[in-house]
């Protein structure tokens, strides 16, 4: 079942366009790997995704019953949230907020889905503790947990490992796979690491100077015909 469907897409703030004529589709189960230089847009279209930035031009459109409400975000952290002073169950917890109206207190299935969230993360153990006296590696599990508490169906990452040591980055990368494959939730990463993006997912969009849209075999056919003096085309 198709998800999203981003068509002749331009992007950009005022009159400052960052990308022209994007056009896209994910499809229930898929993970997308967003690639391309800095500065290129990745972020800017994951914000245009959400809807908290309008497109200059094109249209999106989501699955039969979805909406931007149905999306899960983790979004690059600054040095501010990483010092936030919540506990873990707080912040998880919060991921409900976008689920329903406003509503002063969080109910028993918000409590349900958020012990679900930390299991499924294995961060039971730390919802006592203090968000800014985890590891960088634990707090992503955090997020992660969030995320999940807003949605089951798509979940949209921003550098998720950015920061992360060897070690704990391929655990993510582990983590965010099983989430895709085992419990069936579509994926869209921004992800500056090209090898692992080619590891994991399937779909690869590249923006930038040149864009491509295609699957993760269909884009190293791409690069390679690239490096032999071709188009890419």
């Amino acid at each position: 079942m198709k998800q999203l469907e981003c068509e002749n897409l331009t992007l950009g703030y005022g009159s400052q366009v960052v990308l022209t004529d994007l056009s896209f589709e994910v499809n229930e189960g898929d993970y997308l790997c967003i690639v391309g230089e800095n500065g290129s847009g990745k972020t800017t279209l994951m914000k245009t995704v959400l809807g908290l930035t309008k497109p200059l031009d094109g249209s999106i459109r989501y699955g039969e019953g979805l909406s931007a409400r149905d999306i899960g975000w983790l979004p690059q952290q600054t040095d501010v949230q990483r010092d936030f002073p919540a506990s873990v169950q707080e912040i998880v917890i919060s991921g409900t907020l976008g689920r329903g109206g406003f509503r002063p207190f969080y109910s028993k299935a918000d409590k349900a889905l958020a012990e679900s969230a930390m299991a499924r993360m294995n961060i039971t153990g730390l919802k006592k503790r203090c968000y800014r006296e985890l590891s960088g590696g634990q707090q992503q599990r955090v997020l992660l947990a969030r995320a999940l508490c807003a949605t089951r169906k798509i979940l949209l990452l921003d550098e998720p490992v950015a920061g992360l040591d060897p070690k704990v980055t391929a655990d993510m990368y582990e983590l965010i796979d099983s989430l895709n494959k085992d419990d069936g939730v579509t994926v869209i990463m921004i992800s500056h690491d090209v090898d692992k993006a080619l590891q994991y997912a399937s779909h690869i969009l590249h923006i930038g100077s040149e864009l491509f849209f295609g699957t993760r075999d269909e884009y190293r056919i791409y690069e390679a015909d690239k490096a032999k003096g071709g188009d890419g085309r």
